[in-house]
């Protein structure tokens, strides 16, 4: 028989999805206090793969992706999304809605694991109402989507920036900085 092992620590990523006059710096603030300092970050890059947050978030929104020196367990991943779901409602204006919305995800030397709160037929079920997405998987030198993969994660821009963040991460594991995030 098999015996069990606790995987390497991951490489904690988040996306946010914000309209400009969201309050970026405080949700900037309040995630490095949880999960430490951001070690790589994109630009703010227009979000105009679908509409469906406008009617919530208003027009004009963007898309930014930090990834975080510490270096996290993967079985926290659920306590994360669940942590970012309480942040975004503190930060939302007033009559609840949404000025940001958060996307943790981590990646590994063979994925892109994103949580959500929405269950499909590609999920697995994390425990705490939370699910787990494999939204891209390393192969051939590079990440590459899957059919359900949605369609800014397949861009060029963010596949540089996971790529990026992969480099780092494979960094970090021959040279550990800190201990792993535990929830």
């Amino acid at each position: 028989m098999a015996e069990a092992i606790e995987p390497p620590p991951v490489k904690l990523v988040m996306g946010l999805l914000f309209a400009i006059e969201a309050p970026i710096a405080a949700v900037r603030r309040q995630l490095e206090a949880d999960f430490g300092q951001i070690d790589l970050e994109t630009t703010w890059l227009p979000f105009v793969w679908t509409r469906f947050y406008e009617r919530e978030m208003g027009p004009a929104l963007q898309r930014q992706f930090w990834s975080f020196e510490t270096l996290i367990a993967a079985a926290a991943l659920a306590d994360i999304k669940r942590q970012t779901n309480a942040m975004e409602r503190t930060f939302a204006g007033h009559g609840g809605q949404r000025r940001v919305n958060l996307d943790p995800g981590y990646i590994d030397q063979a994925k892109l694991v994103l949580a959500t709160t929405k269950d499909r037929q590609h999920r697995l079920y994390l425990g705490q109402g939370i699910y787990a997405e494999v939204t891209l998987r390393y192969t051939g030198g590079r990440f590459a989507p899957w059919e359900w993969t949605y369609p800014d994660y397949r861009s060029p821009a963010y596949l540089a920036f996971f790529d990026a963040v992969r480099r780092r991460y494979r960094q970090q594991l021959t040279t550990p900085i800190t201990e792993p995030y535990h929830v």
